[in-house]
Order: C-alpha cells, then structure tokens, then sequence
C-alpha cells in the first residue's frame, strides 16, 4: 500500500460528494463534532493516578475520521466557541483567559494533531489496528509536544521540572493508552462495516 497517494477517509465515503450537498453535508459533520468533542470533554472516567476524560480519544478519532481539512476546521471551531466564552472544554471554564491557562498548550495541540490524524488517515493509516495504533501516537506525542512546553512555560520556576512532566504527562498516560487502544479497535473497525455494507 502506498503512503504517499492520497485515500478517502470515513467522512468521504457516504453522503454527497460535490456541490452543495456537500457543503450541507461538511456543516452537519463539524456541528456533529463540536458537539462530540464537548461532550467528550465533560465525561470524566475514574482512573488512578487522575481521572480522565474522553477528549484526545474524541480529537484524534474525528481527526482520522475527517480528515485533514474538515478535521481541522472542526477543532478550530470548538477553539473559537472556548475563545468567545461557551462551555465547551473540561468543567466550567472557558474564554481566552481559561486558554491562556495550563491547557492552552494542550487545545492548541488538539487542532495540529487532528490535522495530522486526518493526513494520516488519507495515505490509510486508519484501515488497520496496528498502523492506526502508530498513528494514534503520533498524535498523542504532537498534543504533548505543544501542551508540555506551555506547562513548563507556566509552572517550571515554582514547581521544577519533575512537577511538570508529572501533572503534564505521566498522570494521564494509563488513561493515553486506553483511549487510544479504543480508537485503534474502532476505527479499522468502522471501515469494515463500510466494507461489508457495500460487498
């Protein structure tokens, strides 16, 4: 299988495919996916060291699911929607402010990552467990990658750097791995069902 000519993704395999329809079509699936990743925000599954919550599993999944471009936007979306003041992060906080907080390098990761989900999963890193597993970590690393540095920007001087690697990243990687042990099974698993609906 080639890695550099481009595939369809999920999103692109049902639905009008041009024209208008298809417009219609790309605004139904953002709202769907805003409306997923704020509900994925305020899930809080009891885990030890933290509890967590289902947002990364949601950002990468609608990532790989949209692809690059409407994966994108989707996450922009949801960022503008935080930005202007609308509940939709984790707990009760939003606007800039809560943004320029500890998570702001985190929803700036969520969007890069969903972008590269989505490039991935258009050379078909998403049609089975084991690739869609490797690209699952990549983006959980790009997410930490732009979450960590803000952290340590923030806390590094009054906490050390021990501190930061753990409430920034050790903490949430058991709930990492199962997260993205679930989207790895799940989405190969959709493109099977698309499969046999069309055999």
């Amino acid at each position: 299988m080639s890695t550099t000519t481009a595939r369809p993704v999920l999103s692109e395999v049902f639905g009008p495919s041009e024209g208008a329809r298809l417009r219609v079509k790309q605004a139904v699936l953002v709202t769907l996916g805003v409306a997923a990743l704020t509900l994925a925000a305020n899930i809080r599954v009891p885990m030890w060291p933290v509890p967590i919550t289902m947002q990364t599993f949601a950002v990468l999944t609608i990532g790989a699911a949209y692809g690059t471009r409407l994966g994108l936007v989707t996450l922009l979306a949801y960022l503008a929607l935080g930005a202007a003041g609308v509940s939709v992060f984790t707990g009760e906080g939003a606007g800039l402010a809560y943004m320029m907080g500890p998570t702001g390098g985190y929803l700036v990761g969520f969007a890069v990552a969903a972008g590269v989900m989505g490039w991935l999963a258009s050379r078909g890193w998403d049609r089975s467990v084991l690739r869609m597993a490797g690209a699952l970590l990549i983006g959980n690393a790009i997410i930490y990658a732009f979450g960590m540095p803000w952290m340590a920007y923030l806390f590094l001087a009054e906490n050390g750097a021990a501190w930061v690697v753990q409430w920034g990243m050790t903490n949430f990687l058991l709930g990492d791995a199962l997260k993205l042990a679930l989207a790895a099974l799940l989405v190969p698993a959709l493109w099977k069902a698309v499969g046999t609906a069309r055999a």
